[in-house]
Parts: structure tokens; C-alpha cells; sequence
């Protein structure tokens, strides 16, 4: 038990090696272009892996973002351990849900994990959902053409999805899936703290804007 208190200690309190992916990097890059200083500086740090970690502490709540892009990261989720209360278990397991950036594979995050927490602990992969090796930005201009005319004043920029998605099914496929889904949504709200919670939703506004690009994008691709 000691040794999983010490397994969860290390794994809540440091994170695991810092990764600059293309899109990572394309996504923080346009973001600090439009940015005033001193934000266009520390967004640029990100991008210094030996800065990366610094800048994400002087962003505090906003870095939140920023963090799962440029990390493998890994949360535990289920622990098992004894039965009875006056019995030693013989064996505790905990069970890690881990999110992988585009070209890293479950043998990376082993491997980093185990550079975290010591040579000790045994892991196992009980399973892997792989994603595209390498996203295929070709048709984002593309994209980003259809939001630009929709909003003059928005600037398109790459998002590299932190959390999961059904495009990985897609990409078994050989499918590129870009997860275009406009959404204009006004000043002061919050939507990362809506999704999946009690009140989720989106104004009716967002929705009719996101539908009318979509559209467009489907004209676009469609045939002639």
C-alpha cells in the first residue's frame, strides 16, 4: 500500500516529459502571433522544452489547456487491493488511463513511467486505441477559409483534441477525420466547464453558425 500511495503521489505531482508535436506547436505559434505581450512571450515558452513546464505554472488555470498537448498524460482511475481489513494484501493494482500525443505509442509511456516511478512496478497494457501516426493538416486552409469568411474577425487555428474521440476508428480506415465543428460562442462563456456537465449545452446562436459552415465545407467537398 505504501508503495501506491508513493506510485500516486509522483504521478499527481510531476508530470511526464515534455513533447512539441507539429500541430502543438502550429496551434501555440498563432495563438501567440495575435497575443499581447507579456502573453505572446509565455506562450512562446511553451515551445522551449526547457521552459515548457515554468510557463504552464505562470499560466496557472489557463494553462490547463495547454498541458495534455504537449504531455503524454496518464490518470489513475481504479485501485484495487485487499479484501478483509486484518489481512496484508498480497498484491495491489491500479488501473491508469493514459492519453497519447500523435506518434507515441503505450512502450513510450511505459518507458516514462517508469523513468517517473522507479523499475518496481510492473504495468501492462489492457488496451490501446491508436490514433493517425501523423495528422495530415492538407485540408485546413481549406477549412480555415470557410471560418474566415463566416468571421472576419476570428482567426482559425489548429487544436490537437486532448481527451478522445471516434475519428480513431476512422483512422484504422486510412481516414483523415478533422473534426470541424464551428461554434461563435459570446464573450464569458465558459464552454470547456459545460461539456459533460450538469447544464451542458451551447447557445442557439453557435449552433445555426457551426451548421451554416458545415454546409459550406460540405459544398466545398461535395461533388460538382
Amino acid at each position: 500500500m505504501a508503495k501506491l500511495a508513493r506510485l500516486l503521489k509522483r504521478l499527481d505531482r510531476r508530470r511526464l516529459p515534455v513533447h512539441i508535436t507539429p500541430v502543438a506547436r502550429r496551434f501555440i505559434e498563432t495563438m501567440a502571433a495575435s497575443s499581447p505581450f507579456p502573453t505572446n512571450t509565455i506562450l512562446r515558452g511553451l515551445l522551449d522544452p526547457r521552459l515548457t513546464d515554468r510557463m504552464l505554472v505562470l499560466l496557472s488555470s489557463k494553462g490547463q489547456v495547454f498541458d495534455p498537448l504537449l504531455h503524454n498524460t496518464v490518470n489513475a482511475t481504479i485501485v484495487r487491493g485487499g479484501e478483509k481489513i486484518n489481512v496484508i494484501p498480497s498484491e495491489v493494482t491500479v488501473e491508469l488511463d493514459g492519453r497519447l500525443l500523435p506518434e507515441y505509442t503505450p512502450t513510450d509511456a511505459i518507458g516514462e513511467l517508469r523513468r517517473l516511478v522507479g523499475e518496481d512496478i510492473e504495468f501492462e497494457v489492457i488496451r490501446h486505441d491508436p490514433g493517425p501516426s501523423e495528422p495530415d493538416m492538407g485540408r485546413f486552409d481549406t477549412l480555415a477559409g470557410i471560418l474566415r469568411e463566416a468571421d472576419p474577425d476570428g482567426i482559425p487555428v489548429p487544436l490537437l483534441f486532448p481527451a478522445i474521440t471516434d475519428a480513431r476508428f476512422f483512422s484504422r480506415l486510412g481516414i483523415q477525420t478533422y473534426g470541424f465543428l464551428p461554434m461563435k460562442l459570446p464573450a464569458g462563456f465558459n464552454f470547456n466547464q459545460t461539456i459533460h456537465a450538469a447544464d451542458e449545452r451551447i447557445p442557439a446562436e453557435a449552433l445555426s453558425f457551426g451548421t451554416e459552415a458545415i454546409y459550406k465545407a460540405l459544398q466545398h467537398f461535395g461533388p460538382t
